[in-house]
Order: C-alpha cells, then structure tokens, then sequence
C-alpha cells in the first residue's frame, strides 16, 4: 500500500509526522514522501524533511496525507498542492487532512458540498471554499477522512488503521505509541481556553 505524505514549505511538522508515526509502522505500508522538488522541505518551525519522490513523478497513492500549515494562505495562493491533488485524488482509496490541510483539498474542489474539518480558527474559511464544516475531531465522509487542528492528526491516522485493518490494528497501535492523552492543562480548544488566548490564537493561525 503506498502512502503519499505531502511535504510543502512551512509545513506544521506534527500535522505530518503524527499520522507517519501511525501509519508508516503498517507493514503492509511503503511510504513516499512528495514534494515539488528532492529538496529538503523546511518545516515551520525548523525541521527539514527530505522528499523521497516529486509530484511529477508520483501519480497515484493508495492513502494521501495533506498536512496543513501556519502559512496557509501562501500555499493556496502558489496552487502547486491543489494542482497534484486534483490529479491523483481520483484513483486514491484515501484521500486525508490534517488541520488546514483541508483548505487545500478544497481548493482542489475535493471538498465540494461534503463535510469536513479543519482547526477551529479556520472553519469559516473552509466553509467559504465549498466545504460543508464540522466541528468533530474527525470527519469521514466516503474516501475522505479529515482531522481538526495539528494534534488531531493522530486521531485521523488511527481511525484509517482502523478503517483499513480492523479495529484491534487499531487498538494495537494506539498501545505502542502509547496514546493515551492525559493534557496537564485544560485549554486544548476554544470552549475550554481562557478567551483571551483564543482570540490570540486565532490571530496567529490565521496570519493576522
């Protein structure tokens, strides 16, 4: 099974390596790391990711993994992710996000009138590119399987597992990388964090 994980400048690291470290361990799994180019994709904050194959040399994957990016915006306005994936998206049996990720599924017109997540910042501007937003961690709606905001992405990649391989795969893999949340504070989403970090935050994700 090959999985396709998209590398882009400016990437958020977790949105890409919490699903790799859930997905890559499958045996039944070889994954490809894609990006415009072989050369090395720096993340946000500072991890560089070498690609292992381009976008011009990869034309299909069974599982696509979209991660997002504090830079969303940029990346939407270069249009290189959204042009490969309105190319390999229909010959994938998956087709996934992470966080803003989903802004580039739907600019690929993946998201058209189909629900969706995204981080909570960002779900109005989801929803203005023809997504139908949910607020739920996870959202699958067919071959489409899209996570919230960064951390989330574990979530995605576990329900995939489980999707694909059964329950107790999942179940399994979840015991090995010992995911089992126990957050020493209680701010993880805008219901619970003081308001002024949520406005904060808001600014910041949004590039604003």
């Amino acid at each position: 099974m090959d999985v396709a994980f998209v590398l882009y400048p400016d990437m958020t690291a977790l949105d890409l390596i919490g699903p790799y470290e859930v997905l890559a361990h499958q045996p039944e799994v070889t994954a490809h790391f894609v990006a415009a180019s072989l050369d090395p994709v720096r993340t946000d904050a500072g991890l560089t990711i070498v690609p292992t194959t381009t976008f011009d040399a990869l034309d299909r994957a069974d599982v696509i993994v979209v991660p997002g990016a504090g830079g969303w915006a940029a990346v939407l306005e270069e249009g290189v992710v959204a042009a490969w994936l309105r190319k390999v998206h229909p010959t994938a049996t998956w087709t996934t996000s992470v966080c803003t990720g989903s802004t580039l599924l739907a600019q690929a017109g993946i998201l058209d009138g189909r629900p969706a997540t995204t981080h909570w910042a960002l779900r109005d501007e989801l929803a203005a590119r023809g997504a139908v937003v949910s607020t739920d961690r996870v959202v699958i709606d067919g071959n489409l399987v899209t996570g919230a905001g960064v951390s989330a992405g574990i979530d995605m990649a576990l329900t995939l597992v489980g999707r694909i391989w059964g329950d107790e795969r999942a179940e399994f893999t979840q015991l090995v990388i010992e995911y089992d949340p126990r957050p020493p504070y209680d701010a993880g989403s805008p219901e619970t964090a003081p308001a002024e970090f949520v406005a904060f935050a808001r600014g910041v994700v949004r590039g604003s």
